[in-house]
């Protein structure tokens, strides 16, 4: 499945359903971790095995972060308040942030006692072989682990879990090298068990500090990959109306994004349809994105840059018609203003029956009065005058 249609598949689940999948998926790890964790460090200290003591602490460091995710889950989908106008679903963020955090931790620990143990060599005992049998199921175990969670995780499209998911995968390869360690032991190697705590260690703190610094850029406003933003940018140019979309940029607000950008459309429609021609256009965002929220901004497409000419509001263009038309029937005629190329484009809606100046005129005194190229078209009840 592609990235795009995975996040369309997750942009159909409600609100409810994604945190019901991340709640089940981490209380199911809570588990896995709470009898490894039992396990491996009762069996740890009976049976002397340094690694098996590291790898227990590591499933330990996976049973916290296990807690971290269901406090984030809980809080990242409350709805927005006045504080939080946008929502809080950069809870998940700072989640990770704290989980990496965690797992730095954990791994200075793991290398500091194994460092002091494998300094005296001497002093490292037989391992028995006990711990080569719970090293293994707690590979078998973390596997599973990893790859459920995994998928649960891409269904739902959370950064956090998926951190979580990699956990358990660190927590897999970490049980291998233990049982590597081990059977140096066995084997006449003592020191390969303390240095099989040094591996675990090292795998802890680099998956801690990976997951710290992704929170963190996403906490920076993080932009969507290039292959997504791309996507997004062919369904907005696929909305009818649009001609063209540009300054599209994206942010990260926990796993799903804020979109900025720029529709280009035809100069001479209505507000009301520029409005229309946005409303579609975010409506196909959403609908097909894991996307909060977009927001759109209508220019009118010119042929050539605009001159640098001020050119006037709404009320000095009335002003300046009312000043000339001064005879004219009151509320018989109307002003529609576009300002395309530089130049102030008028429309003028008549009555039928009402005489007025030549456009010619209207143009040369408006042009005078307002100080900018100006353009007039005037339009009768019956159709076009010029």
């Amino acid at each position: 499945m592609s990235r795009v249609d995975l996040n369309r598949e997750t942009a159909s689940l409600s609100s409810e359903q994604r945190q019901a999948i991340a709640s089940r998926s981490s209380w199911v790890s809570v588990w896995v971790n709470i009898c490894l964790t039992i396990g491996q460090l009762v069996t740890g200290v009976f049976a002397h095995s340094q690694g098996l003591i590291a790898d227990g602490l590591h499933s330990l460091s996976d049973l916290l972060s296990d807690f971290v995710v269901l406090f984030a889950n809980k809080h990242s989908h409350k709805a927005a308040d006045a504080d939080h106008q946008y929502g809080h679903a950069r809870f998940e963020n700072a989640a990770s942030l704290a989980l990496g955090g965690l797992l730095l931790s954990v791994a200075g620990v793991m290398l500091y006692r194994a460092v002091e143990r494998i300094q005296d060599p001497s002093s490292i005992p037989a391992v028995h072989s006990v711990a080569l049998w719970v090293a293994v199921a707690a590979i078998v175990a973390k596997e599973g682990l990893f790859r459920y969670m995994m998928r649960e995780a891409k269904r739902v499209n959370s950064s956090m879990l998926m951190a979580n998911a990699w956990h358990a995968r660190s927590d897999a390869a970490s049980s291998l090298v233990v049982a590597l360690g081990v059977i140096g032991n066995m084997l006449g190697f003592p020191v390969l068990d303390p240095l099989a705590a040094i591996i675990v260690g090292v795998l802890v703190g680099r998956m801690g500090w990976s997951f710290g610094w992704d929170a963190l850029n996403d906490l920076m406003d993080r932009a969507l990959p290039p292959p997504q933003v791309e996507a997004i940018r062919k369904v907005l140019e696929d909305t009818p109306g649009v001609l063209n979309a540009h300054d599209l940029r994206t942010r990260k607000m926990g796993d799903s994004a804020l979109v900025d950008v720029h529709l280009e459309v035809d100069a001479h429609i209505s507000v009301s349809e520029g409005h229309h021609v946005a409303v579609l256009a975010r409506r196909a965002v959403l609908a097909q994105f894991d996307v909060l929220d977009v927001q759109v901004h209508i220019d009118p497409r010119e042929m050539d840059a605009p001159a640098d000419v001020p050119l006037p509001t709404r009320r000095d263009v009335v002003s300046a018609l009312s000043e000339m038309l001064g005879d004219v029937e009151q509320g018989g005629w109307q002003v529609v203003l576009h300002y395309i190329n530089g130049t102030l484009e008028l429309e003028l809606r008549l009555r039928a029956g009402l005489q007025i100046p030549s456009p010619a005129s209207i143009e040369h005194h408006l042009a005078t009065a307002l100080h900018c190229p100006v353009k007039v078209s005037v339009w009768q009840a019956s159709g076009a005058v010029a």
